[in-house]
């Protein structure tokens, strides 16, 4: 679930084509804004390529060679992007074009990680970037000789229901992290230094101020979005407990009305689809949900199969195929030879159609909607490759994670029945399994997806101190999520640093955006399509006029706010979660049903 986009500036560094500030002696003008963009839409075609290609290795081939090389790239990719930061801030107070002030406040703006102005410094957060990211993807868990990798440990969280089996795998992965405290509090300071060289209190208020609005705006309009669907995660989250207390008892469950993390059939509690057998409705309100792992496997699809399917989907709508180069350089299987980091991901490296992505692919259900999710990110990229190269992006983070997802949504039984999956899609009185499943991934999600960046905005302001990383941790996911640590919490431990998105910094609300987003795209889309139907039954499959509304906006990147993207797909410039309620309205009447006469809230 990461987009690689050769850096949007995550890391852009100092590249000897940096402006004179001889240039800005003076009060400077239209003309000489003009001719610093046009150096740096010069400079970023080149550099991000170059930059591109060594992110593509360093996660293909970790050695320690390219750890060196990752450490070498983000220094000097850094040090641009905090350069280009700089001498855009010098045209603040300048009376400009609307097209030139935007570009100019992108490039303020789209760092990740700021870098401090101090080399050494640079240098040093450059090279902890590197090792932090490298730490996990070379993770493992062993006993004596025998060692197993995320992929085992997840296979093992996915599969059973042996409880001291899940609790000794949770805490496996969970002993990769210790080790990554120290430098990631050196990482935050240095972070958080390069920030306020930039005029931010703090990373995370720097990251807040990405989305067309100010940071305080953006933090209500997230408590806006959540209060909308709390209600509806609060039902599921007390079935779900509900069913897993009447599976492994209260002494495992305990009193306090939230859930262990490592018994939802996932490594991190973000998705709890695996325990599905276990908290789904009663066979006679079920209806028929479909398991499209057992069709695939049927069907005899490999990963490749999975993907060109995936592929299919989106030239359905009209879009044009993927590059033949982007097949003959994906990553779709886990080599044997060496260490890669799987975690899924798609890329854009010359920022026009060397177009790939990286995946260590099961022929599951899972990665069959994972799939479609990474594809929508390269959809995404050629869609937008026209635009200015400081335009090559999604109208903001939470967009390019949705078009997948939204895509994803339309993988209903009757789509399956149009690619041959199924011979028909069944009829059914009741589609309580399949919505069922759905919130389990996709509802479930929410509170997760939101409380990783509370923890580190409060990370970043000093809220929670380097001594309390566990404990603010857990205070948010049981907050938040209901979901609490299935042992004692200790600072000897660093559990956020066994989550991806921790350790290579990857900002996460993204994600939460995107499920409020993607239900929003799905609803208007739908209505585009003419569907007539419920929400959870619409698969804008082979609609080329859903198709057409979405490349219009895809095409934009982010050449205008977001809210003008949003609208043309939504018909309306306010993001809206009632849409996940829509969809989700048959399932939260049941849910209110089986949770009268239960004690639910934690």
């Amino acid at each position: 679930m990461v987009i690689m986009k050769n850096i949007r500036l995550k890391s852009l560094v100092l590249s000897g084509m940096l402006l004179s500030s001889q240039l800005y002696a003076k009060k400077p003008s239209v003309k000489e804004a003009e001719a610093f963009l046009q150096t740096v839409e010069k400079t970023l075609v080149k550099e991000m390529e170059y930059s591109a290609k060594i992110a593509w290795v360093q996660s293909n081939f970790i050695t320690q060679d390219t750890i060196w090389l990752g450490a070498k790239n983000n220094e000097k990719m850094s040090a641009l992007g905090v350069e280009y930061a700089l001498q855009a801030a010098k045209f603040d107070k300048v009376k400009l074009p609307k097209d030139m002030r935007r570009k100019l406040n992108l490039l303020k703006s789209s760092l990740t990680i700021a870098a401090p102005t101090d080399e050494k410094k640079n240098a040093q957060l450059a090279q902890i970037s590197s090792e932090l990211e490298a730490m996990y993807g070379t993770g493992k868990f062993c006993e004596k000789d025998q060692c197993k990798t995320l992929n085992d440990l997840e296979e093992i969280m996915t599969k059973s229901r042996d409880e001291k089996e899940l609790l000794k795998t949770w805490k496996g992965w969970r002993t990769i992290s210790p080790p990554m405290r120290a430098k990631y509090s050196t990482m935050v300071k240095l972070a958080n230094e390069g920030a306020r060289n930039l005029g931010f209190k703090d990373t995370g208020a720097m990251w807040r101020s990405q989305y067309d609005m100010t940071a305080d705006e953006f933090a209500q309009e997230l408590d806006k979005q959540y209060q909308q669907v709390k209600p509806l995660y609060e039902a599921l989250q007390c079935h779900v407990r509900a069913k897993l207390t009447e599976h492994y008892g209260k002494q495992v469950m305990g009193d306090d009305g939230m859930i262990p993390a490592h018994l939802l059939g996932n490594m991190w509690a973000q998705s709890w689809t695996n325990v599905y057998d276990l908290v789904k409705p009663p066979k006679a309100v079920e209806g028929s949900p479909i398991d499209v792992t057992k069709l695939l496997a049927k069907a005899k699809y490999d990963p490749i199969k999975m993907v060109k399917t995936g592929e299919a989907f989106f030239t359905s709508l009209g879009l044009p195929a993927l590059p033949e180069t982007f097949w003959q350089r994906s990553l779709f299987t886990k080599p044997k030879d060496r260490e890669v980091v799987c975690h899924a991901s798609a890329w854009d490296l010359d920022n026009i159609d060397d177009l790939r992505i990286k995946m260590c692919i099961k022929v599951d259900e899972e990665d069959f909607v994972t799939i479609h999710h990474e594809l929508g990110h390269n959809f995404y990229q050629r869609a937008y490759k026209d635009q200015s190269i400081i335009y090559r992006t999604g109208a903001n983070d939470g967009f390019h994670e949705a078009i997948g997802d939204t895509i994803a949504l339309s993988i209903t039984p009757e789509y399956l029945a149009k690619i041959g999956l199924l011979d028909k899609a069944p009829k059914s009185t009741s589609d309580l399994g399949m919505l069922m499943k759905m919130a389990l991934e996709r509802v479930a999600f929410l509170p997760f997806g939101l409380m990783i960046d509370q923890w580190r905005w409060k990370v970043y302001s000093g809220e929670i101190s380097q001594e309390e990383y566990n404990k603010g941790w857990w205070q948010l996911r049981n907050k938040y999520q209901g979901v609490k640590s299935p042992v004692a919490i200790t600072e000897a431990n660093f559990d956020p640093g066994a989550k991806y998105h921790i350790s290579a910094g990857v900002p996460y609300t993204r994600y939460f955006l995107a499920h409020i987003l993607e239900f929003q795209f799905h609803r208007e889309l739908c209505k585009a399509a003419g569907n007539k139907g419920p929400l959870h039954r619409c698969s804008i499959y082979g609609n080329k006029k859903a198709g057409a509304k979405l490349t219009k906006m895809l095409e934009m990147g982010a050449s205008a706010p977001w809210q003008d993207a949003l609208e043309v797909v939504a018909n309306s410039r306010q993001m809206d979660a009632s849409a996940v309620i829509d969809y989700f309205a048959p399932l939260k009447t049941w849910l209110d049903e089986q949770n009268k006469d239960r004690d639910c809230g934690w």
